[in-house]
Parts: C-alpha cells; sequence; structure tokens
C-alpha cells in the first residue's frame, strides 16, 4: 500500500527545472547565426516571433530568431497589458475571437503562471453621461453573461453585480454623484516585454539561436528563386544566415519592408493604429483593479490599470503613419486621457503628473477606410510562391495560436508535419511556480517570484553572495542592482535602454529616476560585457536623449 501510494515527480516541471540558470551570450548566439543550417528562421522578436520560435523548437526544428532591436522593443512592450477576451469583440459580432482568446487566456494562465496574474475589470453604471446608462445596463449584464459562458469561467468566477459603495471600495475615487453601481468582471494582465523575453529564453533553452540588436536587411534567395536565408547587420558585422525557411513576423513594420521579392506585390495590407497610455502616481487614483470610464463627447471609453505604485491611463486607437521607430505620446493624446480621467474621478490630474508614457502601434490587417476601432483584430498567415511565410495581426493574448499556426504553414514549406506542443508547453519559470504562496506575503520574494517565477532562486543567489547587489536601482521602485545583472548574464541585456525600459519596466513608472539610474547601469553593462567607456557613455547619452524626446512630445514642447 506504501508504495502504492508513493509518487514520482512528474517530468513536464522536471524537465523545465535546472540548477543553473540558462546563461545566453549574444555573441555565441551571432556565432551560431553565421555557421549553422537552420530549418526555420524567424524576423522579428516580438512576441508573435518569439512563441514561433519556441513552437518551431519544441517540434523538433533547428530554429533562429532575430530582432534588429531588443525583444519586445515594438508593439510587444507598449501594449495595455492585458491577457483578454475583449468584451468590443462580442459588441462586433466576433464572438469566435472572444472565445477563442479565453481559452488562450487560460493556457497563459497555465503556462506562464508567473508572469500572467487576474485582473478584475470594473464597468460604473451612472445615472447619466457614462459608458452606459441604468437603461442599457440590462443589456451590458447580457453581454457579460455571453463572456462568461464565452470562456470567462475558466477564470473560476463569473461576473458580479456591485452596489454603488462597492463600486466606491474598488475605486475611492470615483465620483459619487449619478453613480447607482457597477458590474465587475475578470480577465489577466502581463508584463507583456518580460513575457516576450520569457518566450524567447524558453525557445533558446530549447535549442533555439536567438538573436537582439541584429537586423535583417535582405531576404537571399537561390538560384531557382526561392527562399534560403537572410543577410544580418550585427555589431559592424554582415552575418550570411541560411534557413529553409524564412517567416517574416515583424508586425507593423511590415507596412515598410515585406522582404518580398524586388517589385512585388505586398501579400498583406498592414495599417497601424497608434495606441498611448501614461502613468500616474497610483495614490491620486487608488484603484485596485481596472476601471472603464467615460470620456466625454468620445465614443471610445478609456480605462485605468493599477501596476505597482502607478495607474496607468489608456488608450486610443487612431491611424498612424509616421515613423515607426519612434512612436510618442503627443500633448492632445494626453489631455484626451486627461479630460477622461477628470470627468470621472475626484482628482486634479494635470500634465506634470505623469511619471512615464508609452506609445505604440497595433498591427491591424486592413485597407484604409473606416475606423481602426471597427476593425476586427483577426491575424493573416500568408505563404508566397518562393517560400516566404508572412503573419501579422492579431493579439497578445492569442500570439501563441499565431505562432502555431504559422509553423504549421512554414511546415508546408518544408514539406514536413510534426505536432505542435506548446499547448501545455511551460515557460521557464513556471513550473512548480504557485503564484498565491509566492506573493501574498509580499517582500522581495514577491516582488523577484512574480517576475522570474521558479528562477528567482537565482537572482536571490547573487543577492546572497554579494548583498550589495540589494541596493535599489532606480529610486522609489523595488528593482535591485541584482536584477541588472542577472539581465546582462541572463536575459541578453546589452544596453542601457534594454535593462531599464523592458527587463525593468522603470521608464514607464518613473521615468526622470530612471535616467538617475543610466549611468549605474552603464557601469554594471560595461564590467560584465567588457565594453569600452566611449560605448557606455554613448548609450547613457542615448537614454537620457530619448527620454528627454519623449517628454517634450509629451508635453507639447516639441511637435
Amino acid at each position: 500500500m506504501i508504495g502504492w501510494l508513493s509518487r514520482k515527480p512528474r517530468k513536464d516541471r522536471a524537465d523545465m527545472t535546472s540548477t543553473e540558470p540558462l546563461r545566453l551570450k549574444r555573441r555565441e548566439q551571432l556565432d551560431r547565426l553565421g555557421s549553422e543550417q537552420f530549418d526555420i528562421l524567424i524576423v522579428g522578436g516580438g512576441i508573435t516571433g518569439a512563441y514561433a520560435a519556441l513552437d518551431a523548437a519544441l517540434r523538433g526544428y533547428r530554429v533562429a530568431l532575430i530582432e534588429k532591436d531588443d525583444f519586445a522593443s515594438g508593439t510587444s512592450s507598449k501594449s495595455s497589458k492585458m491577457v483578454h477576451g475583449g468584451l468590443r469583440y462580442i459588441e462586433q459580432g466576433n464572438l469566435g475571437l472572444v472565445r477563442h482568446s479565453l481559452h488562450e487566456r487560460q493556457r497563459l494562465r497555465r503556462n506562464a503562471r508567473h508572469l500572467v496574474q487576474r485582473l478584475p475589470f470594473l464597468f460604473p453604471i451612472l445615472e447619466r453621461d457614462g459608458v452606459f446608462d441604468k437603461r442599457l445596463s440590462k443589456a451590458f449584464e447580457s453581454l457579460l453573461w455571453t463572456y462568461d459562458m464565452a470562456g470567462g469561467w475558466r477564470e473560476g468566477i463569473l461576473h458580479q453585480k456591485l452596489t454603488a459603495a462597492e463600486v466606491l471600495s474598488h475605486c475611492p475615487t470615483f465620483k459619487e454623484d449619478g453613480l447607482l453601481g457597477g458590474f465587475l468582471y475578470y480577465d489577466a494582465r502581463v508584463d507583456d516585454a518580460r513575457l516576450t523575453l520569457t518566450v524567447a529564453r524558453t525557445a533558446a533553452f530549447h535549442g533555439a539561436a536567438v538573436a537582439n540588436h541584429a537586423k535583417a536587411v535582405e531576404v537571399t534567395r537561390d538560384a531557382h528563386g526561392k527562399v534560403d536565408g537572410v543577410i544580418v547587420h550585427a555589431d559592424e558585422r554582415e552575418i550570411r544566415a541560411r534557413a529553409r525557411v524564412v517567416i517574416m513576423a515583424t508586425g507593423v513594420w511590415l507596412r515598410d519592408w515585406t522582404g518580398a521579392k524586388k517589385g512585388g506585390e505586398p501579400v498583406l495590407h498592414v495599417r497601424p493604429a497608434k495606441g498611448v497610455h501614461v502613468a500616474v502616481p497610483w495614490i491620486k487614483v487608488r484603484n485596485d483593479c481596472t476601471v472603464t470610464i467615460p470620456v466625454p463627447g468620445r465614443s471610445r471609453r478609456a480605462t485605468i490599470t493599477r501596476w505597482g505604485d502607478v495607474s496607468y491611463l489608456g488608450t486610443t486607437d487612431e491611424d498612424y503613419d509616421g515613423n515607426l521607430d519612434d512612436v510618442c505620446c503627443t500633448r492632445r493624446e494626453l489631455d484626451f486621457l486627461l479630460e477622461g480621467a477628470r470627468s470621472a474621478l475626484k482628482t486634479d490630474l494635470q500634465p506634470e503628473d505623469v511619471v512615464g508614457s508609452i506609445a505604440g502601434c497595433r498591427p491591424l490587417v486592413a485597407p484604409p477606410g473606416g475606423k481602426t476601432l471597427e476593425i476586427k483584430r483577426n491575424h493573416e498567415i500568408r505563404v508566397s510562391d518562393d517560400g516566404l511565410v508572412t503573419v501579422v495581426g492579431g493579439k497578445l493574448t492569442t500570439s501563441r495560436h499565431m505562432a502555431e499556426q504559422t509553423i504549421d504553414a512554414a511546415q508546408q514549406v518544408l514539406g514536413q508535419r510534426n505536432a505542435c506542443q506548446t499547448k501545455k508547453a511551460y515557460l521557464l519559470g513556471a513550473a512548480g511556480y504557485d503564484p498565491q504562496a509566492i506573493v501574498a506575503s509580499g517582500g522581495m520574494s514577491a516582488h523577484l517570484g512574480e517576475r522570474y517565477g521558479t528562477e528567482a532562486r537565482f537572482v536571490s543567489d547573487l543577492m546572497q553572495a554579494s548583498p550589495a547587489l540589494l541596493t535599489p536601482i532606480v529610486q522609489g521602485l523595488p528593482y535591485t542592482e541584482a536584477e541588472v545583472l542577472y539581465a546582462v548574464r541572463h536575459e541578453m541585456a546589452s544596453t542601457v535602454e534594454d535593462v531599464l525600459a523592458r527587463r525593468m519596466r522603470t521608464r514607464l513608472m518613473a521615468r526622470d529616476a530612471s535616467a538617475l539610474a543610466a549611468g549605474r547601469v552603464g557601469q554594471i553593462l560595461q564590467a560584465e560585457l567588457d565594453l569600452p567607456p566611449s560605448t557606455i557613455a554613448q548609450q547613457v547619452h542615448d537614454y537620457l536623449a530619448a527620454i528627454k524626446h519623449e517628454k517634450s512630445i509629451l508635453m507639447g514642447d516639441e511637435q
């Protein structure tokens, strides 16, 4: 009987748990690009490209992933940070996308359980001038029941109807005049940049070559006109990377370069839609969930979400035809968001209160015409006659499934058929992680846990070996010098901006304070990567200049 009761370690957990952290050296990854023959090479290190690399690696293919800037430096670090089905897609009649998104949400809740947490959404009901008034509340509840039945129930809790007092318990600064009550339903949130990075690192764990700051400048073709690789520029090197299939997963950047043959027509119409968010001190809002607010005279509603000690307001949804490498929140957009917050809340938010901002573009697939808000968030995959695979569209929540279908398409070019393994594939740090046990009591363990999961032990190993690394890197935020060191050694951070803007989200949460930390981050980078002082000085200068530029446009000083 005793033997029958004994249990063996679970293989899926055990296989993803190591006593040593994964150490990725960028120089070695670049060397692999030039020396190996790959089955699949993916251009674009956002969430779609990263998940495609993981999917292909788990199917047993030789895979490379390259990104011209840093992992998640584009749209994948500029999202609303929500993993959700999307209520407005029900309003558009796209129930299939909602049902599918909610299914994928729960897969992320399992496979990336240290990064994806439950997030309540609050819709206040107002006597007038609300997102909807009391006459429409019954219709809205029907919408929420549809959402629950489509897959919201998988979170283990259905929507709730609240009294006015209950609404105020979740957001005490909400104006009481005309407040009748509200609805609360549940989705999830994620640090989008860390999710993307973790997917890319997990792909590397399974054998993929991954390289940031490696720009594809040309898709090459053989004597028969078939795709056979890319030319990559990285660190003043030109690398000829060979691959049987090339996947373009560059998102909105497909607008400017598709990788197609010269003179070829674009196979997809990419329409960038700009979205912005601004961060303000949480104490001025005091919300414990995402609060949906009306914006007077506007059809789009805005949201306010708590993250740490800030609350961020968003978002806009407008066509964008400018420079995709320089997307910033403007003063007009800032005023729009603050106007919405002031109209709904008992707080006098001013532009000077904003501590950070992000702006990015959604990769919509649609021809010109009509409002971007009304365009469905479906994705498209195309395979050209020469074997070039292109994927674009969709959203963060459905990235795993987008990647699955993209690798299915790549297999058609390869003439092979291996099964997808990502539906139940843990990301690094997720296997065996218990978020309730780790996060509940707070402290450094909770801070590290929700960023690294079970890999948090490797960061605390650095702290234990050198207590000086417990020093906070940015005043007012919990990030430490140990996390900077870990980012450089194990997360392929190679610039000051890589560390402060994406490995940590300090540029969004404390823009000006992060500028003061740039020099110290540069010192750690220099020591670890043996970089010349002139390179570090330039990185610090570039980071400070980028902050100045962002702030100038935000405040309306620069057009």
